[in-house]
């Protein structure tokens, strides 16, 4: 992977966060991915989310597998531990990263190729023990370093750019984690900066797998016409059903929306996400009334974007466990490894 450094040079007027940074301090290597990729407008907002909350960047690990989209933890936080694991393989790195060190915030990118196909196993698991990680799948319908072949994400009846039409059914990332157990699934457009910012950072801000499943159009093999992951169907067929404002815990919480209209959940640190229903038939805190308003809407070639579900009762990994609250990093190593006396003692537990 080719490395450009950006020179480290900041206009002394760039606006500072609440820890005295600027959205350059967010920053990575030059992008080397195609002029107009989408993947590089969500490095953009992810930035973006992560300097608005002010989250010290070496606090941070992001982690991706292989494919157009694993490149694009080298464009963000250039100061966080980063690691780039083999094809499919992200989920089962990130799950061990949170169980050692759970004081980490976790980011991991992935595509559809990387998440859906030879990593859908991965992903699964990593869904269903609900591992603290804002995971952003970059969903383009193609595997772009292999040259434009369908991904499982690709639609019936799409065509590839040589005007071949894709005939087995996608696998939706939302369904899936919906069907899985998600405690918050979301779906939002490259192209769509002010929506995918809060996404973003309410995923971060919450205690459990953050699930957003980001349609970004690959200008090389997958924008022409006949695709349904382009830029002109996407914002053609784009409805948004929820609309999320992320609110910190120190600001007040106030809305000039009708009181039926909106509702606040707050997350495990004290921040809200308010939720504002545009379609006033959806309840984006009814897993399976969601599941069937997304499957509904597939019919009619509507392609929902927003908080599409979101659970304020989540449980994360390490509750479920049990385990300690100091990161197993930090413990001594007496206390990890207590002897063969106490394992025998554990191993009766299972006889």
């Amino acid at each position: 992977m080719t490395y450009i450094a950006k020179p480290k040079v900041h206009h002394p007027a760039l606006q500072k966060n609440a820890i005295g940074l600027t959205r350059r301090d967010y920053e990575g290597a030059i992008t080397t991915l195609c002029a107009g990729c989408g993947h590089d407008s969500i490095t953009a907002a992810i930035v973006q989310a992560f300097w608005e909350l002010a989250i010290e960047p070496y606090r941070v690990a992001k982690l991706s597998g292989i494919g157009c989209s694993s490149k694009t933890p080298a464009y963000f936080l250039r100061e966080a531990h980063g690691f780039n694991s083999v094809h499919g393989r992200m989920p089962a790195l990130v799950t061990g990263a949170n169980a050692a060190n759970r004081d980490i915030v976790y980011i991991g990118i992935s595509g559809d190729g990387d998440s859906l196909s030879i990593g859908l196993g991965q992903l699964c698991h990593a869904i269903r023990r609900n591992v603290n990680v804002l995971y952003v799948l970059e969903n383009n319908g193609v595997y772009g370093l292999t040259k434009g072949q369908f991904s499982a994400s690709a639609d019936v009846g799409s065509t590839s750019k040589k005007g071949e039409a894709n005939t087995m059914a996608a696998i939706d990332g939302c369904l899936l984690a919906l069907t899985l157990g998600a405690t918050f699934v979301a779906r939002a457009f490259s192209g769509d900066k002010a929506q995918l910012v809060p996404i973003l950072k309410a995923g971060l801000a919450h205690q459990g797998f953050a699930f957003i499943d980001v349609i970004s159009p690959c200008v090389t093999f997958n924008d022409h016409e006949g695709s349904t992951k382009s830029y002109a169907y996407t914002r053609e067929k784009n409805v948004e059903v929820v609309h999320a404002d992320f609110v910190p815990p120190a600001a007040a919480i106030t809305t000039d929306y009708d009181p039926g209209a909106v509702r606040n959940v707050m997350l495990h640190d004290g921040s809200w996400v308010r939720l504002h229903k545009v379609a006033e038939d959806y309840d984006p805190t009814d897993r399976d009334r969601a599941y069937s308003y997304i499957r509904d809407r597939q019919k009619d070639g509507e392609i929902l974007t927003g908080l599409l579900y979101l659970s304020a009762g989540s449980v994360d990994m390490h509750e479920q466990s049990n385990t300690v609250a100091a990161p197993l990093v930090d413990l001594r190593f007496e206390d990890l490894c207590p002897g063969s006396a106490e394992l025998a003692k554990l191993q009766q537990r299972f006889r």
